[in-house]
Formats: structure tokens, sequence, C-alpha cells
């Protein structure tokens, strides 16, 4: 209990200050502070973006081609099949004026962290935006896996620790994508969703910065109460199902729960054909 009040005062006094630190991004050119047609050359050109305090990470190709992550992959079915989500994802953000986006599941093991990352991943090819991927499946954090890399601290440590974010922050050699990873394992995870501090992190982190989407990729929704308790501070949901796996009645009581946030949509995962297919 002492850790969150002493993390509420630092935050306190950072506002006070005017600080941006829990916002910094960890680059020279901070991308989603600039304007969607800004360039180098001054004809609507992408700034390069040089990370100079966000760690690099340098992702084996095999590690990505062996997870199923699309950086990693030549299949382009896969890759389209990505684009046609990452579309489809946009054009509903884009409607309601939504940048952020949480990604959960009925069960366990239904692919929702690999579409976290593969969307994520998706969306930093798109230049007019920029991505930060949130793993607060604090149980069970794994999106740092998918890239065959082990963080020594994570949201965990920002909330309770005074540790700036670029320190937590890494980019997995991806031009406009940073991770948030989750770090330490928290068997009360659902009091930490909830709790102030993490309203004012991912206030920092979505309001402050008009051209990053942010994607959380939470806890499936039936094992634990931790989705709905970060609820409030999220935009909207998207929920992943596994073909011949999610049974109808885990399906039906997901959606029963999420009936009062702004559900954008199912992915069906695992399919019989290539690729993913969506129903919205």
């Amino acid at each position: 209990m002492e850790r969150i009040k002493q993390a509420m005062e630092r935050a306190r006094q950072e506002r006070e200050a005017g600080t941006t630190g829990t916002v910094d991004t960890g680059s020279t050119i901070d991308p989603a502070r600039l304007p969607l047609e800004a360039g180098n050359d001054g004809a609507g050109a992408p700034p390069h973006i040089s990370y100079t305090q966000t760690r690099i990470v340098r992702v084996d190709p095999q590690v990505l081609q062996r997870n199923r992550v699309i950086s990693g992959t030549s299949d382009p079915a896969v890759v389209d099949a990505y684009r046609m989500l990452r579309t489809r994802v946009l054009q509903r953000m884009h409607e309601n004026g939504w940048r952020s986006l949480a990604i959960t599941s009925a069960g366990p093991s239904e692919g929702k962290t690999l579409t976290a990352v593969n969307l994520a991943l998706s969306l930093a090819m798109d230049v007019n935006h920029t991505v930060m991927l949130v793993d607060l499946d604090l149980r069970r954090p794994s999106v740092h896996r998918l890239f065959g890399y082990e963080p020594k601290v994570g949201v965990a440590d920002y909330l309770f620790s005074d540790i700036p974010m670029s320190s937590v922050l890494f980019t997995p050699s991806v031009e406009r994508l940073v991770v948030l990873p989750g770090g330490t394992k928290l068997d009360n995870s659902s009091e930490m969703l909830s709790m102030p501090r993490t309203r004012e992190m991912v206030e920092d982190i979505t309001k402050y910065y008009p051209e990053r989407i942010v994607l959380f990729d939470l806890p499936p929704i039936l094992m634990v109460d931790d989705a709905l308790a970060f609820a409030p501070f999220v935009d909207a949901f998207m929920l992943v199902v596994e073909e011949g796996e999610t049974a109808k009645p885990a399906l039906k009581q997901a959606t029963e729960l999420l009936k009062n946030t702004n559900l954008l949509g199912t992915v069906l995962n695992k399919g019989d054909h290539r690729g993913k297919y969506y129903d919205y």
C-alpha cells in the first residue's frame, strides 16, 4: 500500500512540475507529436525516427518466424490478413474518435497476444500513426517472449518505483512501434489495473499524443476480472475467439460481460483457411 502511495505522490509532483517524463517515447523526434503531413523534405514524407533512450532490441528473424510474428514471415496471405484487420480497426476507431483498444479473449490460449502483437506491427507499417503496445496480462505477461526478449523491468516496476518510462519501453527494431512489457508477475493485478496511478499512466500515453494508437493486451475475460477492472480506462475492446475451441456459451458470456463497453468487433483466430477472418 505504501508503494502505491509513493507512486501516486510522484505522479502528482510530476503534474505540478509540468514534466512529460511519463510519456517519453525515447526518440530524438517524438513521432506522435508530429503532424501527419510532416516530413524531412517538406513534401509530406514521414520523418525517420532515431531512438536514443528507448531500448532497441535486435530480434532474431527465426524467433519471429517460429512465433508466427508477421515481421518474420514472407507469407503474403498472413500479412494481407492483418492488413485487412488493420484497415477495419482504423476505420472503426477513426469513425468514433477512439485512440486506445484493449484486446482480450474468452479463455486462455485463443491467440489474443499474437493478435495484439501482429495488429500492432501492421498498424506501425501505416506511416500516419505511431503505436504503443502495452502488456497488461500481468499474471502471465508474454508479449516480450514473442520477440525473444526478456525485460528487466515492466509496467509494475514503472507504476511502483521511481523510474522513467523510457527505461521500461523497448522497440523490436520496428519504426513507429514501442512496447511497454508486463515485467514482474502480479497476483493482485486487477487491483493494480483499477488504481488511480494506472489511470494517470493511460492518460499520459494516449491523450497527449494525438497520432498514437495504444493497444492493451489484457487477460482472458472469463478467467479473471482484470479486463473489467481496466474497462473504464480504454476506448474500445476487441474480442479474439478461436475456431473450434471457443464454445458458444463462453462467447455469449464474454460478450455479455463486455456489453457496457465499446466492442469494436471479434477476430476469428486459427480458422480452416489461411490467415485470419473477422466478424464485425
